[in-house]
């Protein structure tokens, strides 16, 4: 394998790398069905609370196997995890070219997809950065956090245009093909660990090694929530966590093409504000890495919510116009998941290294909770009310009230680990 003749610190560089392209894709895959809502009405006649159920299952199960995910990185190893989710995703997906029936998009978009993406997912990150960081570890987790909502984000517009006919199917071959196609780099170029190509971790002294536990199976995934259970810290990174699903790829993320279309813009221009989003992300949440390796992130986490709820309020209330829109698009872009470094920075600080990636884990299945009821409640408030008004003011609502609950929760909150 390639990275067998690799060797020094640099190399991390390359893991993260790869980490990152895989986190686009899967990202990507799981923004799909924001711009499958309208060609799967017209193709197959199924209404929006039945797409809008695909994709909050997809959603949902997407953040539920990332700490059982993290918990297989230990035991069975992270190349061995990230390939079996490639190959669920790129399965899943282009077995969905001969779906006809509604029940077979839940399960192969919502289900399987759901499933392998999960195993592709924010704790992918925290895990290489632990594993493969002892310096700049704030920084690197912006970064690969940002390539999370820049894939759900910068494929869009072409998504979208690739659905201008009303036809759905090229959106299933775009994704499958790009999950498909990681699958040899995965192998090529990911090793386990630095000393398996005898190297050290970036920035770690000359022989040193991270420390190594038992090989954990599954069970330490339940294991590390049961303890975790008993402090204020894992709620209050549960709790405002689920707001963050719930304000971006929830709301956003599925239903503002749609929100956009109700205004009278096209799909494939919606769609590009959602691409600006992402690239506005890219710097946002990696600027958040490198202000968390120097700031309180419980200060930084209060800062983002509160300026993304404020920001979700407003948005019903301006006129769609152009400028205004783009204005939202940098100004929402910026804070998109700019609170995934301090909240994994909260977390290896309270729950330790070998168990802080699990407990984000299940932050992020607080997340896509989060996510899974704005995906569907958002697309019900629209069936029952024909807007989606009320729904973008009760999300940021949530986000204001997030930003209190970290900066309250985390004061009273004692360390777990020294």
């Amino acid at each position: 394998m390639l990275h067998r003749k690799a060797s020094g610190q640099n190399y991390a560089f390359v893991v993260v790398g790869v980490t990152f392209f895989a986190l686009l894709i899967a990202a990507g895959l799981r923004s799909a069905p924001s711009v499958l809502l309208r060609p799967l009405e017209l193709g197959f006649g199924w209404d929006r609370a039945t797409t809008s159920f695909a994709a909050a299952t997809g959603i949902f199960l997407y953040g539920l196997v990332g700490p059982f995910a993290g918990a297989m990185m230990q035991s069975i190893g992270i190349r061995r995890t990230m390939l079996g989710g490639l190959t669920l995703m790129a399965v899943s997906v282009l077995a969905s070219l001969w779906m006809r029936q509604p029940w077979h998009y839940v399960l192969l978009w919502g289900v399987v997809s759901g499933v392998g993406s999960g195993a592709i997912a924010g704790v992918l990150g925290a895990t290489i950065v632990n594993r493969w960081f002892a310096t700049r570890r704030g920084l690197m987790m912006g970064l690969l956090t940002a390539s999370t909502a820049t894939g759900s984000l910068i494929f869009l517009p072409f998504m979208a245009w690739l659905t201008r006919t009303g036809a759905w199917e090229p959106v299933a071959l775009f994704v499958g093909i790009g999950a498909a196609a990681m699958i040899p780099i995965v192998w090529l170029l990911m090793p386990e660990t630095p000393a398996s190509i005898g190297a050290t971790r970036y920035g770690a002294a000359p022989g040193e090694v991270p420390p190594a536990g038992p090989a954990r199976g599954i069970g330490f995934a339940i294991e590390a929530l049961v303890d975790a259970s008993r402090s204020s810290m894992f709620w209050m990174l549960f709790g405002t966590f689920f707001v963050c699903g719930l304000t971006t790829n929830g709301l956003v993320g599925t239903h503002l093409i749609a929100y956009c279309g109700d205004n009278g813009i096209p799909a494939v221009q919606a769609a590009g504000l959602l691409s600006l989003m992402g690239l506005f992300d890219l710097i946002g949440t990696t600027a958040s890495g490198w202000l968390t390796d120097r700031y309180d992130p419980r200060k930084l986490l209060f800062a983002y919510y509160a300026f993304r709820g404020l920001s979700l309020i407003v948005l019903p209330f301006l006129d769609f116009s152009a400028t205004g829109l783009i204005v939202f698009a940098v100004i929402y872009g910026l804070d998109w998941i700019a609170t995934v470094p301090p909240t994994v920075a909260l977390a290896n600080k309270h729950f330790g290294e070998a168990r802080g990636p699990i407990i984000f884990g299940w932050a992020l299945t607080g997340h896509q909770m989060g996510a899974a009821v704005a995906a569907f409640g958002a697309g019900l408030i629209r069936s029952e009310t024909g807007s989606y008004q009320s729904a973008f003011i009760l999300a940021g609502a949530f986000g204001v009230l997030a930003a209190f609950a970290a900066i309250g929760f985390a004061r009273r909150s004692e360390p777990l680990v020294a």
